[in-house]
């Protein structure tokens, strides 16, 4: 049985995996975006799409589905309307203005409407802004986004069973367990 200290290891060791590399993934699995399967409440409806693409380009789909599939770019709508506080919010809509901008000024359309090659091209400049910035100990909404992706895909059900190991913990319950089985109960101060 893993412990919490094996636990926060194995997670981080995945998400340094699950980032590393997502450019080459992202071109080789890349797909034209389907129209969004979902209804956004904090995102616009642009927003929403250029998340779902983004999403997907992290985490494509390959041997396993996705982060389109895992329902990440729901996820981060939910997140930013329910969990996220207002500066959080706040530079992740200014990252994806910028996208936004960025693509117009270097390609004359939005983010979502460049070739794939294109689209990976920015985000492996972003990858690199915010690397840098991290270094620096700076905020960037690069490697903001990378995290809600990655924490959006393993936490889902599809991430926790298709591209993990699953292991249910705490295990299996067995209900009416006799006291002299269990030992004695615990407190704490």
């Amino acid at each position: 049985m893993l412990n919490r200290r094996d636990t926060l290891r194995g997670l981080a060791l995945t998400v340094g995996v699950a980032s590393a590399g997502w450019a080459e993934r992202a071109l080789a699995a890349a797909a034209p975006p389907p129209a969004l399967a979902w209804t956004p409440t904090a995102l616009t409806p642009d927003q929403a799409r250029l998340v779902d693409v983004v999403a997907e380009l992290i985490i494509p789909a390959t041997d396993t589905p996705g982060a389109r599939a895992a329902g990440v770019p729901k996820f981060i709508d939910r997140a930013v309307g329910d969990y996220y506080d207002k500066s959080q919010v706040q530079q992740l809509l200014n990252g994806l203005a910028r996208m936004d901008a960025d693509a117009r000024a270097t390609h004359g359309q939005v983010f979502v409407a460049l070739t794939p090659e294109q689209q990976v091209a920015l985000l492996t400049t972003y990858d690199e802004e915010g690397g840098v910035a991290r270094q620096q100990g700076l905020p960037h909404f690069f490697p903001a986004l990378e995290d809600m992706v990655t924490v959006g895909y393993f936490t889902s059900e599809i991430g926790a069973t298709m591209a993990l190991a699953y292991e249910p913990v705490p295990g299996a319950y067995h209900g009416c367990v006799p006291l002299a089985e269990v030992g004695r109960a615990w407190a704490t101060r």
